[in-house]
């Protein structure tokens, strides 16, 4: 009888182990994400959607007009690969190179420049200087849509992320970055990335 109950009692501790394995591999993202919160979104995935700037090559500096030294106006993005299946995409840009003073005060890792969701699965690009298809999450001063590069130290990296999702989202209220990413947990079909960088020197 009491080998019976500690086998019974082994048993029963490898499913809570295996349920909270399970759990902990589903967290959704925090209000800090950072690119390996993104990573860890999409590692599942095995497509890969190709993206690009005609403002900027893949690790290029982006021209001034994009920023707070100009007109401060999206770059044209282009998305080349999605899969079959692709209801609608994402779209966020983030900054994780901001000052160490700044994420402290703020309680952040990355500032969140731009954040946008439910672009329809037939779109391939957004134009320049233009409100993209699609619905506005808040971007990292509270506000919806685009805000341009603006480092106040040196230069910065800008990543560009296009999810391929099967499913639109649903929100009660406009979402931040962290609630589009945990919408997205189980329903990325493919995504794709572009970095570009920025300092406030004369270009």
């Amino acid at each position: 009888m009491k080998v019976k109950l500690v086998i019974v009692g082994v048993l029963v501790l490898l499913i809570a182990a295996g349920v909270y394995a399970l759990t902990s591999s589903q967290k959704v993202p925090t209000s800090e994400s950072t690119m390996n919160d993104i990573t860890n979104l999409t590692a599942s995935t095995t497509m890969s959607i190709t993206l690009t700037s005609s403002a900027f090559a893949a690790g290029g500096l982006i021209p001034k007009k994009y920023s707070c030294d100009g007109t401060n106006v999206n770059p044209e993005l282009s998305w080349s690969g999605a899969p079959v299946g692709t209801k609608s995409f994402a779209l966020i840009m983030d900054d994780p190179d901001i000052p160490d003073a700044v994420k402290q005060s703020r309680g952040i890792d990355v500032f969140d420049h731009w954040v946008v969701y439910n672009i329809p699965g037939t779109v391939t690009e957004i134009k320049e200087a233009t409100k993209p298809e699609g619905q506005d999450g808040l971007n990292g001063s509270g506000k919806p849509g685009y805000v341009g590069p603006c480092p106040p130290d040196k230069e910065h990296r800008y990543f560009f992320y296009i999810f391929a999702l099967d499913t639109t989202l649903t929100f009660n209220s406009q979402p931040t970055k962290a609630d589009v990413m945990g919408a997205m947990i189980g329903h990325v079909l493919a995504d794709g990335q572009l970095m570009g960088r920025y300092n406030r020197s004369p270009q």
